[in-house]
C-alpha cells in the first residue's frame, strides 16, 4: 500500500519530522525536495510559458492595462475632472486625444480612471472568491459527511439561479436602498465574489477527494499528523496550479460582469468612473452614431483587457497541467 522508503518513527516523534517523512515518501527519495530542485522546476515552468507567444503577448497587454490605469492619470492634467460646458462633446485633437464627454471631461484620461475601478473590482472580487471557494471546498472535500452536504447544497442552490439576474437583483436593491456611492464598489466586489465562489468550491471539493485518497496522504495519516497540517501542508499546496489558473480567468469574468451592471445602472454609480457606466453614457442613436468616441475607447478596454487576461490564464493553464508536460 505504501511507497518504500517509509521511516518508522520511535514514539513521541515530532510533527515536523512526520512531514519531512511524508513529502521524503512523496518523492521517492530519503530527504525532502531541495531549494534548487524547486528552482529549477520554476525556471522549467517560466521556459515552457515564454515558448507559448499567445500568452506571452495576452501578458504583456494585460501588464500594459494596468500601467496605463494606475499610472497613466499621473500624467494627465484633466484629472480634476471640472465640467467645461465649452468643451463638451468634441471630437479628438491634439490635446484631447480622445475627445471629451457631454460635461467636457477628457474621455482619454476618464478611461484610464475607470480602469483602476474595473481592474480594482476584478481582482479583489476574485481574492475574495478564491479564498472563500477554496476554504470551503477544501472542508467540503476533507471532512466530507455533514460538512460536505451543507456547503455543496448552498453551492448548488447558488449555481442553479443564473449569476447575471442574480446581479440584476443585488444592484436592483443597492439603489433601492440608496447605498452611497463610495460604498457600491465595495458591495459590488462582495456580490460578485458571492456568485463566483460556487464554481470554485466544486473544483477544489473534487481535487480533495482525489487526493486525499492517494498514498502520500494515507502516510500521513498512520503518522498521526493533525487536520491542520495535513490541509495545510500537504493537500493545499497540490492544488495551488489549479487556483492560480481558476483565479486569473475569474478575473475577466468579474470585470465583464462589473461592466454589465455598471452599463445598466445597478453597479458602481457616477460620477464614480467605470468602464461600463462610460459606455451607457452613449445611451442614444445620436451619441452611438455621431460620437463614437465617447463608447468605443472603454469598449475596446473592456474586449482587450478580458481577452488578454483568458489568453494568458489559458497559457498558464498548459504550462501548470501535469498532463500538458513532456
Amino acid at each position: 500500500m505504501f511507497c518504500t522508503g517509509l521511516p518508522i518513527l520511535e514514539f513521541g516523534y515530532r510533527e515536523e519530522e512526520a512531514d519531512v517523512a511524508v513529502q521524503s515518501n512523496l518523492a521517492g527519495i530519503s530527504k525532502p525536495q531541495t531549494t534548487k530542485g524547486k528552482s529549477s522546476l520554476f525556471r522549467q515552468s517560466l521556459r515552457r510559458l515564454l515558448k507559448n507567444k499567445l500568452a506571452v503577448s495576452g501578458f504583456v497587454v494585460v501588464i500594459f492595462m494596468f500601467a496605463l490605469c494606475f499610472i497613466g492619470p499621473l500624467f494627465s492634467p484633466y484629472t480634476d475632472n471640472k465640467i467645461n460646458m465649452a468643451l463638451m462633446n468634441k471630437a479628438p485633437d491634439m490635446k484631447h486625444w480622445l475627445g471629451t464627454d457631454a460635461l467636457g471631461r477628457d474621455i482619454l484620461t476618464r478611461v484610464m480612471q475607470a480602469g483602476r475601478i474595473s481592474l480594482t473590482v476584478g481582482l479583489a472580487s476574485m481574492v475574495l472568491s478564491v479564498f472563500i471557494g477554496a476554504l470551503l471546498g477544501a472542508i467540503a472535500g476533507y471532512y466530507r459527511g455533514i460538512a460536505d452536504q451543507i456547503i455543496m447544497r448552498i453551492a448548488d442552490l447558488l449555481l442553479t439561479v443564473p449569476s447575471l439576474p442574480l446581479l440584476f437583483i443585488f444592484g436592483a436593491l443597492l439603489s433601492e436602498w440608496k447605498i452611497p456611492t463610495d460604498y457600491r464598489m465595495y458591495i459590488v466586489m462582495l456580490m460578485l465574489s458571492i456568485v463566483s465562489w460556487p464554481g470554485m468550491a466544486r473544483m477544489v471539493r473534487g481535487q480533495m477527494l482525489s487526493l486525499r485518497e492517494r498514498e502520500f496522504m494515507q502516510a500521513a495519516v498512520v503518522l498521526g499528523l493533525r487536520d491542520r497540517r495535513k490541509l495545510f501542508n500537504h493537500l493545499l499546496p497540490n492544488i495551488i496550479p489549479l487556483l492560480i489558473v481558476m483565479a486569473t480567468l475569474n478575473i475577466g469574468g468579474a470585470i465583464l460582469s462589473e461592466s454589465v451592471l455598471s452599463f445598466f445602472g445597478l453597479g458602481v454609480m457616477p460620477p464614480t468612473p467605470t468602464w461600463g457606466n462610460m459606455i451607457d453614457a452613449a445611451n442614444n442613436m445620436i451619441d452611438f452614431k455621431d460620437r463614437p468616441w465617447l463608447w468605443i475607447p472603454p469598449g475596446l478596454s473592456i474586449f482587450a483587457t478580458v481577452i488578454a487576461i483568458n489568453i494568458f490564464g489559458d497559457g498558464l493553464r498548459d504550462v501548470l497541467d501535469p498532463k500538458q508536460k513532456r
